[in-house]
């Protein structure tokens, strides 16, 4: 005999029994434990309790903190932008150098005497008068030092035009008005010869007389600056040496005025003339002159 398979009917889902048929009620009474008994106020568990419940809460509160705030080596690690509002200081290895730190700024105690400086006059002797150009290319106020070129024009018919490179010495700490170079000819007499021959020394005279090395002190601040120029060599071949009908071997004496920028030189050499006079003026550049910075 063969079974009889299921209808679809029988695949349903079982049919619902009406609310009539449903003889048991359902049970809405709470069959859980009740909560553990909280010990009262009076009762000295309450003390142990309250606070092994806060070491947890400050122990989880640390954990999380700790997961949730890395330390400072990850954040210096950790890549990304800086924000706007951080201080960053600039550290000593990086080539970074910001605008903000101190910059060298040159101490310059007159507006003529500076780099790029020029000046135009004439070197008078008692025979002729030359026209001289001088351009300064150096100045430093603290190593009481300048150098620069001075050409010269008309000296000889073969050689129209001498440029010379020059280094200077401004009378003050490290320079007195005695001449401490033997090769350069001048003793203590010859200096008091040719520094009298300026008006702004005179009232120099005396001290200078008792004490030939005494050292011009604030010379910065004072209206005139005494120098001595001492030619170096010939611009641009330094190899020559003698050039006939002319010299460069001596020196002059030098006094440049702060307020007018106007300079008086005397020239000595033991074997040229005496006391050829230099008088030379500021160019007006309008104040504007190169300047460059490393940083």
């Amino acid at each position: 005999m063969d079974h009889a398979r299921p209808t679809p009917r029988d695949l349903r889902a079982p049919p619902q029994h009406d609310e009539q048929e449903s003889s048991t009620p359902m049970d809405l009474t709470n069959n859980d434990p009740p909560p553990p008994k909280m010990p009262s106020a009076s009762d000295e568990t309450w003390e142990a309790y309250a606070s092994s419940s806060a070491e947890s809460s400050e122990a989880s509160s640390a954990d999380s903190t700790e997961t949730e705030r890395p330390s400072r080596t990850e954040q210096s690690q950790s890549p990304g932008p800086v924000p706007l509002q951080q201080e960053v200081a600039p550290s000593s290895d990086s080539l970074d150098i910001g605008y903000g730190l101190p910059r060298m700024i040159p101490t310059l105690t007159s507006s003529f005497l500076r780099p790029f400086s020029k000046f135009r006059g004439q070197q008078q002797s008692d025979k002729q008068m030359y026209q001289v150009d001088v351009e300064l290319k150096g100045v430093d106020m603290a190593e009481s030092t300048l150098c620069g070129y001075l050409k010269i024009q008309g000296l000889t018919k073969d050689h129209p035009t001498l440029t010379t490179f020059f280094d200077g010495e401004i009378i003050g700490p490290k320079y007195t008005f005695q001449t401490r170079h033997p090769s350069w000819g001048a003793t203590d007499k010859t200096d008091m010869q040719h520094w009298a021959r300026f008006p702004a020394w005179r009232p120099l005279a005396t001290q200078a007389r008792k004490n030939p090395s005494f050292h011009y002190k604030n010379f910065a601040q004072r209206e005139n600056i005494f120098m001595r120029w001492k030619e170096s060599f010939l611009v641009p071949d330094h190899r020559v040496r003698e050039i006939s009908g002319a010299s460069f071997e001596g020196f002059y004496y030098i006094c440049f005025n702060q307020v007018s920028g106007d300079i008086s030189g005397i020239y000595f050499h033991a074997k040229s003339e005496k006391f050829q006079q230099l008088e030379l003026k500021h160019v007006d550049d309008r104040g504007c002159f190169p300047a460059m910075e490393f940083r």
